[in-house]
């Protein structure tokens, strides 16, 4: 795969692709024309025609939309379920959003209802019934965690947190990583120079650092499970993680099993994660660790490219449907969307 700043590029991709949810089942997905945004399905049919300054992905059965330089959210059937009054929002996540009006942020149900009033700075998503918080800016902010109720059930006293993934998220404590529980407890000592979250029962963690160190993969009790070994690795998805041999400049991207195995070859100079049991790679020219006149393609779990078309832009498949740009995609369009033959879907 790419450098540091490729796979960031890539982790942006994928929360702008999309994540469909609705009351009735359909994945809906944003769209763009002429400067406004509105909304299809899998099929490609337009749902909600475009009419909005931007429209967010799916999460939790909602997606943000603006209007009128503020936000609001659409339900699954793409009605505007709670109107767009508030400056920031957070996505919905276990029923609740974040959302901000002049410094104050609360949260909200998904009929719009206050749900309680959040002291922090700012605000994300529920993610494991806790919320993550900053308290305070600048040098002076501070990290904590709300639970459902409105209770700081986690003091903000940490520089740097994530929010929980499998029951668990990863804080920086002084120069080292580890990882607390929801109670606070700390579960995994501070041991690592660097750390991502739990996936699907491991964690990538680093000893070193970032130019010279090695990655591995831990288990929930801080067991090691794979070794130290790779000049960089990535979390685990459709059971099969990212790793690269060789530095950010001039390394190459391949993959491995749950036994540390590589099972596709680092032959390549980008790559993204496995979702729907494709993956985007590609062999571009890297220069300095930047992918030039980069071109992408789509591989399954043993290394054969199913999708040749090549795409200057792509994310990973969410329920068959990836987001893509391409020098063929139609007149007048940034990007469009393709079904897992390669086929666009839309603009059609």
């Amino acid at each position: 795969m790419y450098k540091y700043s490729t796979i960031s590029k890539l982790f942006l991709v994928s929360v702008l692709a999309f994540c469909g949810l609705s009351t009735y089942a359909e994945e809906l997905y944003p769209i763009e024309e002429k400067g406004k945004w509105g909304f299809i399905n899998k099929s490609g049919k337009v749902i909600v025609t475009p009419q909005y300054e931007f429209a967010g992905n799916y999460y939790d059965g909602m997606a943000s939309v603006k209007s009128g330089g503020k936000y609001g959210f659409v339900d699954g059937t793409g009605k505007l379920a709670i109107p767009a009054t508030y400056d920031k929002t957070t996505d919905f996540g276990e029923g609740m959003a974040g959302v901000k009006t002049g410094s104050k942020w609360s949260y909200i149900d998904k009929t719009g209802k206050k749900i309680f009033d959040a002291d922090c700075a700012f605000a994300y998503k529920f993610v494991d019934g806790l919320a993550r918080v900053q308290v305070g800016v600048g040098g002076t902010a501070k990290l904590g965690y709300y639970d459902k109720s409105g209770k700081m059930a986690i003091p903000a006293t940490y520089e740097y947190a994530y929010d929980f993934s499998e029951g668990l998220a990863r804080v920086k404590k002084g120069a080292k990583w580890g990882f607390i529980d929801k109670t606070g407890k700390v579960a995994i000592e501070f041991n690592y120079d660097d750390c991502f979250d739990f996936r699907e029962g491991m964690a990538n963690v680093r000893k070193g650092d970032e130019k010279t160190g090695k990655w591995g993969y831990i288990d929930k009790t801080g067991k090691m499970v794979i070794e130290y070994q790779y000049d960089r690795a990535w979390f685990f998805s459709d059971g099969l993680a990212i790793i690269r041999i060789g530095d950010f400049k001039t390394g190459k991207f391949g993959y491995i099993d749950k036994t540390g195995k590589i099972v596709i070859n680092p032959i390549y100079t980008g790559a993204s994660f496995f979702k729907d049991g494709l993956a985007c790679v590609s062999t571009s020219t890297l220069v300095n660790g930047v992918l030039k006149d980069e071109k992408w393609v789509y591989i399954d779990k043993t290394g054969k490219t199913v999708i040749s078309k090549q795409f200057n832009f792509m994310s990973d498949f969410k329920n068959g449907v990836a987001k893509v740009k391409s020098a063929d995609l139609k007149a007048g369009y940034t990007f469009g969307y393709i079904d897992k033959t390669g086929k666009y879907i839309w603009p059609i």
